[in-house]
């Protein structure tokens, strides 16, 4: 009883999210170090766990595990109790039960025992499900867009924060990740300094384009 529920706190712990996310990005190959590298290669770096956790969908899917994991851990709990208080009561009529009745109950109450081992398992099984199809669309986009800004911003590699000690603040492109993510995804719109300005003129609006055109005889 004691190392279950140690065991479900433990599981409190490690589903406070996201650390498979730098895992999952880093299996995707993303976030590589390539080790021919020359010395001239721009490397930048971001910090994975903190851009997932940060962004709105991340968020989201923080929360809605949340909410599926103490539901899940509130009736872990409340088994524990029943399973504790029926071992007691056990305990208590050991001295009044005869040998067979007593041997009868303490088998019943091993298999319910077992019972709630399996609802563990299954319940942290369903937890792991659901935990990958909200965080899966996530990582690709997350992955497919730190691709595009570091061609973007001429960046040959890009490396998870968390995987080298140091790494000047201009090199961590964490924040603009963030932002870009938060705002659609849209890597066109970081400019090499992070300013959001591009090197093209602005598009113009294309209620204004039919205007000029009319003007224009066109």
């Amino acid at each position: 009883m004691t190392d279950l529920g140690r065991t479900a706190n433990r599981e409190r712990v490690t589903m406070k999210l996201v650390r498979a996310f730098v895992f999952a990005v880093t299996a995707a190959g993303a976030l590589s170090v390539s080790a021919s590298a020359s010395a001239q290669s721009r490397i930048a770096v971001v910090d994975v766990q903190h851009a997932v956790m940060q962004t709105e969908d991340g968020i989201r899917a923080q929360a809605t595990l949340k909410k599926l994991f103490d539901r899940s851990q509130q009736k872990l709990d409340a088994k524990q109790v029943e399973m504790q208080r029926a071992r007691e009561d056990i305990e208590k009529q050991s001295r009044v039960l005869s040998r067979e009745a007593l041997q009868k109950r303490m088998e019943d109450w091993q298999r319910k025992m077992v019972d709630l081992q399996t609802d563990f398992v299954e319940y942290n099984k369903d937890l792991q499900k659901k935990q990958s199809e909200l965080t899966a669309p996530i990582i690709k986009k997350m992955v497919g867009l730190i691709g595009r800004l570091a061609k973007k911003s001429g960046f040959e590699i890009v490396i998870d924060k968390q995987a080298t000690p140091y790494a000047r603040p201009d090199l961590d492109l964490t924040d603009r990740v963030i932002q870009l993510y938060n705002s659609g995804g849209d890597a066109e719109a970081a400019s090499d300094d992070g300013s959001g300005e591009k090197g093209d003129a602005p598009s113009k609006d294309p209620s204004k384009v039919a205007e000029e055109k009319k003007t224009d005889g066109g």
